[in-house]
C-alpha cells in the first residue's frame, strides 16, 4: 500500500503547478488549465483523505466526481467566454482585454 504521503507530495505538486502557470501566464487558455491543475490537486485530497480516514465510506470519492462534474460545467462556460472574445479582438491575451470595456 502506498503511504498518504506520496499522494500528498504529488497533489502539493500539482496545486503549485498550477498556481504558477496560473500566476504567469497571459495566455486565457493557459490560465484555465492552470485552475483545472489546481482543482484536480483538490480532488486528489478529497479521495485520498476518504481513503486514510474513512476507508469503509465513499463521501471523498462522490465529493470529488460532484467537483469534477461541476469543473467540467465551469471549462465549458469558460471556453464559451474565451471564444467570444476571440471573436470579439482576435486575441485571447489577458493584456488585449481592455480593448474590450470600448
Amino acid at each position: 500500500m502506498i503511504p498518504m504521503e506520496y499522494y500528498l507530495i504529488v497533489s502539493t505538486i500539482l496545486m503549485f503547478v498550477g498556481i504558477y502557470g496560473f500566476l504567469t501566464r497571459r495566455n486565457l487558455l493557459a490560465m484555465l488549465i492552470s485552475v483545472e491543475l489546481i482543482l484536480n490537486s483538490v480532488d486528489i485530497n478529497f479521495v485520498v483523505f476518504n481513503r486514510f480516514l474513512f476507508p469503509e465510506h465513499l463521501e471523498g470519492f462522490f465529493f470529488s466526481l460532484f467537483a469534477i462534474g461541476i469543473s467540467a460545467a465551469e471549462t465549458a462556460v469558460a471556453i464559451a467566454i474565451i471564444i467570444n472574445i476571440y471573436r470579439n479582438i482576435r486575441n485571447i491575451q489577458v493584456r488585449n482585454l481592455d480593448k474590450m470595456k470600448w
